[in-house]
């Protein structure tokens, strides 16, 4: 009798395993916000992009000072005294390492602490919405979401095929099926840009 259990513990455990792997599935909503296999979420979605809008605090010298700056097209910010520097593809944390080294090594300060901290970031929405430009992005921002605060397509709009580039690569989707699946309503990074074509018809 031992020996006929020892045998079946073995297909016991391997029976409670694959019930375990069947049942362990993600959500919908959990798979939108996991990304979506068309296009690859951004390796560092920190790191600042144009558009980003930040507080730039100058701290530990004789009259502190904050900045309200945006990145510009070319990746940039400009600040008083060391002029433009290089922001977007840094973290907000290397930015402020740049931000200090640079007003130390042209002797404008000695020392001084630095604080970046991202206002807003944003996504962009053009074609066939009724109000094309910049969305702020939320982490819970999807693509059908982003349709809804541009206050949703025109008569016009090409609803099954709007495309979403990221870093330089495009995909289209399906946003009325992105409507009704949420698992094909891909989540948004800052920096996207949404394109809604106009239809032929």
């Amino acid at each position: 009798m031992p020996s006929l259990c020892w045998k079946r513990l073995p297909l016991f455990l391997l029976t409670l395993a694959v019930s375990g792997c069947a049942t362990a599935g993600p959500s919908p909503e959990t798979s939108a916000r996991l990304g979506n296999p068309k296009i690859a979420a951004p390796i560092l979605s920190a790191q600042l992009r144009p558009g980003d809008t930040m507080l730039v605090s100058l701290l530990g010298i004789p009259e502190p000072s904050n900045s309200n700056v945006q990145i510009d097209e070319q990746g940039r910010i400009r600040l008083q005294y060391i002029g433009a520097i290089t922001a977007a593809g840094l973290t907000a944390s290397e930015l402020s390492q740049g931000i200090r080294d640079a007003y130390i090594n042209k002797k404008f300060y000695q020392a001084l602490d630095v604080s970046v901290n991202v206002t807003e970031r944003y996504i962009y929405i053009g074609g066939e919405v009724q109000r094309p430009g910049r969305i702020i992005w939320s982490p819970d921002l999807t693509l059908a979401k982003a349709v809804q605060s541009a206050g949703g397509f025109t008569l016009y709009a090409k609803e099954a095929r709007v495309t979403l580039t990221r870093d330089r690569k495009a995909a289209d989707f399906d946003v009325q099926l992105a409507q009704r699946q949420p698992e094909q309503d891909p989540l948004l990074f800052p920096g996207d840009s949404i394109q809604v074509p106009r239809s032929a018809f």
